[in-house]
């Protein structure tokens, strides 16, 4: 039996501002009964989605009363050395408003990059080590979430997109459910959103004439869909670890599908 209604992958862009419209920013939707289609912005003078207008719409869509579970392909936490170097609580609703506040990429006219070059907030207080890797980017080889500047890296997006998973904890509340953060199992009925990393499954998909960013937010929609019917979701949403790891990953956050 599907636990869900509602499948939403998202690839994700940290390029420019939260108002700009991004070209890498792709939506894509499927239900138990549709296939994963994409879903365009609403109507506008921008052609393409905003992080900003994503935002939004999910806090919509996840206020209906249809259980919904959204991929969305960037870190939502940071490795324990992070956590330790700046004398941070092991809690992720700290970690969120910490970070917002050094790092404030969902203002207006806000570019990553101004936070990087000391322009704006106060990034240099809450850096990382391109050398420190959560468990699960070391389990799955992933690239670390301070390494920017190179293909691949999801360090951009990761800081861009951060504060708005806290403008959804704030609009949802208990509503939704961010996992592994609030439990590694997930209420019935209650919609969800998880980290997830397209490579582990873009190879099982044929890109049919995708672009390579309509792809990845196809992939991780057909996904969560095709394994919530035939039972792979429940095992990827309970992940072997030790007691140790658990405890990590309750911090550092993990990557939906990673053993």
């Amino acid at each position: 039996m599907r636990q869900f209604s509602r499948y939403i992958g998202i690839d994700y862009s940290g390029a420019e501002t939260p108002n700009a419209s991004l070209k890498g920013l792709r939506v894509y939707q499927a239900s138990a009964d549709t296939a994963a289609g994409e879903v365009p912005p609403p109507p506008s003078p921008r052609k393409y989605w905003t992080r900003r207008g994503i935002a939004e719409w999910l806090a919509e869509c996840l206020a209906e009363d249809v259980p919904t579970l959204v991929g969305i392909d960037h870190c939502f936490s940071f490795p324990l050395r992070y956590f330790e170097r700046h004398h941070l609580p092991p809690d992720w609703d700290e970690f969120l408003y910490d970070f917002q506040r050094h790092w404030p990429t969902d203002a207006e006219h806000m570019y990553v990059e101004f936070i990087r070059d000391g322009l704006h907030g106060n990034g240099a207080a809450r850096g990382g080590n391109s050398r420190w890797r959560r468990l699960c980017e070391e389990r799955c080889k992933a690239k670390s979430v301070f390494h920017f500047d190179v293909q691949g890296s999801v360090a951009k997006s990761s800081h861009a997109g951060i504060p708005w998973l806290r403008y959804l904890r704030r609009q949802l509340g208990g509503r939704l459910h961010f996992w592994p953060f609030d439990g590694w199992e997930i209420p019935a009925g209650r919609s969800a959103v998880a980290e997830v990393y397209p490579s582990l499954w873009r190879h099982a998909y044929a890109p049919d004439g995708r672009t390579p960013d309509q792809h990845d937010a196809y992939v991780v929609a057909s996904w969560l869909r095709e394994a919530d019917r035939d039972g792979r979701l429940q095992t990827a949403l309970m992940p072997t670890l030790s007691p140790p790891q658990v405890a990590v990953a309750k911090i550092e956050g993990w990557i939906l599908g990673v053993g």
